[in-house]
């Protein structure tokens, strides 16, 4: 929706790593061995999969899904000073365990065009085609219940610190992510625009 909206680019490392991984790369079957069990990249990779994508950018951009640690946002910080593009704005979407949990379930991947749909909110059910290209529609081999466990175990552990890390800098933003789409990019705009 931000790219849409505004024409930034948008990087999501998890996204990327999954194309190189459907590619073959060394990068991407490294990735998917340590997701497939719900852990996280090491904040090598994905730093290095952030920068080789910030090589191809002049202006401004949106990171999606990172940092995921501290060492990674310091990491960031170091990365961005060196292209004297500091971050303006950070924004954690806040949703609750229930939420999640039923977002695992029903997210979809079309295996053309990489595209993530919802089961109930984008298409009617599995079995539909990709609304977007027209492709075929799957699940994500780490998107599991037993995953998300071991994913908020991750995140409490090494996520969760990033919060004050960014209250300090005074760049953290708040969004209740339980709304609707439209709704929570109604708030991000708010942000945006106001920066």
């Amino acid at each position: 929706m931000i790219r849409s909206k505004y024409g930034i680019p948008v990087a999501s490392p998890g996204a990327i790593l999954r194309e190189e991984s459907l590619a073959g790369t060394e990068l991407g079957i490294a990735a998917e061995a340590l997701t497939r069990h719900g852990k996280l990249v090491p904040d090598s990779m994905v730093l290095q999969v952030v920068e080789h994508w910030l090589e191809k950018i002049d202006d401004g951009f949106v990171l999606d899904g990172v940092p995921r640690t501290l060492g990674q946002a310091t990491d960031l910080e170091s990365l961005l000073k060196k292209r004297s593009t500091p971050l303006e704005v950070v924004i954690a979407l806040d949703a609750d365990l229930p939420t999640l949990q039923k977002r695992v379930i029903n997210r979809l991947i079309c295996q053309s065009c990489g595209q993530s749909f919802s089961v109930g909110l984008h298409v009617v059910s599995s079995q539909s085609v990709c609304p977007n290209c027209g492709g075929k529609l799957g699940r994500r081999g780490d998107d599991t219940l037993e995953t998300l466990e071991f994913r908020m175990r991750e995140y409490l552990e090494k996520t969760a610190p990033l919060i004050g890390f960014y209250e300090n800098r005074g760049l953290l933003h708040r969004i209740d992510s339980q709304e609707t789409p439209e709704s929570v990019f109604g708030a991000v705009v708010k942000i945006l625009e106001a920066e």
